[in-house]
């Protein structure tokens, strides 16, 4: 019998409660007071408007995210079609492209909480439980933060407390018997200390036969006024996920639809992969005076993930489902995967006059150490010329599957390693105004970094050092007091792991982009539209099909067409569009780096469609004195390459959601949630035929919200 989930329940964590639409549209005699959030400042931005910043950026608040029924940060993400998913290592982890790029695909994508690098460990997806609102930071950012995948940056931006007391309370039930609860409560302990408290769990099936899930976590901070100059703030984070490893279906001879989307070819006697994370992270940020301020911070995470799996072969020589189209041979795996992620980092911002311009400047300087030690054990079947036996294989039929058919084998050693990073960079920007309508952005910064992998098995260690130059520029030009005009070059790095054939380490993965567009705000719309082209090189190939070694030859380049628009566009109707045309492809030939097969120069990048557009359109109005909020989204993926070396398609998706909310009291909110409206049969990503990754068909949510 499946434990409830508010037996689970036993921390809260933190986060300040804006008003929401309801409460807005259901009480316009009430006077709402404002909340102070205490911490605000984002790291590396210094203080720019949404028309001064000459790249395009999409901030998703508070309640675009609550609109859209997210709970996880793959789901927040599919609200930009700039963002498109990869393959996400069976459920264990959050990967994604942006703008046609993806970072290393043996590692979760990476993203920053607070400014923070966060997301390189193994603590499983992320919940948005502790999550005030998400920043989509497009194209390279390396200039001020540092190492970062070469697409652009995701930001999380975390609830902190507020000095007004305020609480919310919200269970919820839904399709595949998916229970959760979610608790958020904020309030002063003085006048100069306030704190927050913000805690989930959650117990769920799924549509997949045998997966269930089971997760809960805590992000509680405190913020301290030490003085009216000063101010302090931290949080800590903490959450334990169990997710069956989980790979999907399969397609025969390239055919997808042939096994049913609920077909588990796993072994449920593996049990769940285990994730958890412990983090902390302060800042202090000191007013020197109105026009200069101070920000230091340190974060430190932990993360670990230990588990059994059992999953499809995809080496052709050993896969038997090739030759019959009917058994499939699996590999059992077990990993021990812990990382450790450290970064302190300071900065000075402001403005001042100089020659008659004004300067709006950002210096700083950080570290990092980032440290991942992996423990890789797996057992395989013998080529298929060696008639290997169906116990061997592992096989399960894929039409009929029956589990536990054979005695789980026991994984001998692979990979034993341990491979730290670090770095230490330093980064300026100045904004410079060189008229009422003008403004020029130039930055740059320098990295020194160290990378050591030690191979453990073999007895070996390998080190190599870096520098790098990082530089930006920008150009904005104001063409009123609602439109402005922008261009911006700017460059990115990301190290590389593993060696070559001789020992040694890799040269960084490398990209330059180039972008234009246009900012503007006219009738309670936001708008951007960009273009973009962005180059890759050094990225990791096979250079010897035969002994699989690795080099970093690799080119790519992805060009494309961004339109994002938000706000009001009639009385209670809020609008959420974002649409991307992305052209993503191999810019010369090499050996593909999982399998060593040829690619030609011009093949489509995995997973990246040429068309997304996410829509969303939300109308909120009173009824019989209370709020009532009607609305939904659309989200449409276009056709995508799914086997990187071979014509395998996923085909394109349209899939329609729709939500309703009532303001049943001041203090209660009833919901309505529709996922898939029209019960769409689709595949969201996939890493090979045999590796692909259903959609969720038809489901339903419903909760309820209690405020105080």
């Amino acid at each position: 019998m499946k434990r409830h989930p508010l037996a689970a329940l036993v921390v809260l964590s933190a986060s300040s409660l804006p008003p929401t639409a309801l409460a807005q549209q259901s009480s316009q005699d009430t006077q709402l007071e404002t909340v102070t959030v205490t911490g605000a400042r984002q790291a590396y931005r210094g203080s720019f408007g949404r028309l001064e910043t000459p790249q395009a950026e999409q901030s998703i608040d508070a309640e675009t995210l609550r609109a859209s029924g997210a709970v996880d940060l793959t789901q927040a993400l599919d609200l930009s079609a700039s963002v498109a998913r990869q393959n996400n290592f069976g459920g264990l982890w959050n990967a994604f492209a942006l703008r046609g790029f993806v970072g290393d695909e043996n590692l979760p994508s990476n993203y920053l909480v607070n400014g923070f690098n966060a997301g390189r460990g193994f603590g499983g997806p992320r919940d948005l439980s502790g999550i005030e609102s998400i920043e989509v930071l497009k194209g390279p950012r390396a200039a001020l933060y540092g190492r970062g995948e070469p697409g652009g940056t995701i930001n999380l931006v975390t609830k902190r407390p507020t000095f007004k007391t305020a609480g919310e309370f919200r269970v919820s039930a839904g399709s595949f018997e998916t229970y959760r609860a979610d608790a958020d409560w904020t309030a002063p302990l003085s006048d100069t200390v306030a704190v927050r408290l913000v805690g989930f769990s959650e117990d769920a099936d799924s549509f997949r036969d045998t997966v269930v899930t089971r997760k809960y976590g805590a992000s509680p901070s405190i913020a301290w006024r030490l003085s009216p100059q000063t101010r302090l703030a931290y949080e800590l984070e903490l959450s334990h996920q169990e997710i069956p490893f989980d790979r999907g279906v399969v397609a025969v001879n390239g055919q997808l639809g042939r096994i049913p989307q609920s077909r588990f070819l796993g072994e449920p006697g593996d049990g769940p992969i285990k994730a958890d994370v412990q983090g902390h992270q302060i800042e202090i940020e000191h007013d020197f005076s109105r026009n200069w301020t101070a920000l230091a911070g340190f974060t430190t995470r932990r993360t670990s993930l230990e588990g059994f799996s059992t999953e499809a072969e995809l080496a052709v020589n050993r896969q038997q489902l090739l030759v019959d189209g009917r058994t499939l041979t699996r590999q059992r795996r077990f990993r021990d995967y812990d990382a450790s992620y450290e970064v302190i980092r300071a900065e000075v911002n402001g403005r001042f006059q100089l020659a008659g311009l004004q300067h709006r400047l950002i210096v700083g300087a950080d570290a990092d150490r980032f440290e991942n030690d992996q423990v890789f054990l797996r057992a395989r079947a013998p080529t298929l010329a060696g008639n290997p036996t169906r116990r061997q294989q592992q096989a399960i039929d894929i039409f009929e599957p029956v589990y536990g058919s054979y005695p789980l084998p026991t994984p001998t050693p692979l990979t034993n390693r341990v491979e730290t990073q670090k770095s230490e960079g330093v980064f300026v920007q100045d904004q410079i105004d060189l008229g009422e309508r003008v403004q020029l952005r130039l930055g740059a910064r320098y990295d020194e970094y160290e990378q050591t992998l030690r191979d453990r098995a073999a007895n070996r260690t390998v080190t190599q050092t870096e520098t790098r130059l990082s530089p930006q520029v920008g150009l904005v030009y104001r063409a009123g007091t609602a439109l402005a005009f922008y261009a911006a070059y700017g460059e990115n790095f990301r190290p590389l792991s593993g060696t070559d054939a001789r020992g040694n380490g890799f040269e960084p993965n490398q990209s330059r982009s180039v972008e234009a567009g246009a900012k503007f705000s006219f009738g309670g719309i936001d708008g951007t539209v960009a273009v973009f082209q962005v180059r890759q090189s050094n990225i990791l190939v096979v250079d010897d099909p035969g002994a699989l070694t690795l080099a970093a030859i690799g080119k790519a380049r992805s060009r494309g067409v961004e339109i994002d628009l938000q706000g009001e566009i009639a009385a209670g109707l809020s609008l959420w569009m974002s649409y991307a045309y992305i052209d993503a492809k191999t810019s010369n030939a090499f050996n593909d780096a999982n399998f060593g097969v040829p690619v030609p120069a011009g093949t489509r990048l995995l997973n990246i469609p040429k068309h997304s557009l996410s829509l969303q359109l939300v109308q909120s109005m009173p009824v019989a004195g209370r709020g009532l909020q009607l609305g939904g989204g659309l989200l449409h993926v276009g056709e995508r390459s799914g086997e990187f070396t071979t014509r395998f398609r996923l085909p394109a998706y349209t899939v329609v959601r729709a939500f309703a909310a009532y303001e049943a009291t001041r203090a209660t909110t009833l919901r309505l949630d529709i996922d898939n409206l029209f019960d769409e049969t689709y595949y969201t990503n996939s890493f090979s035929a045999l590796w692909v990754q259903p959609g969720t068909p038809r489901s339903v949510r419903v909760s309820a919200t209690y405020r105080f």
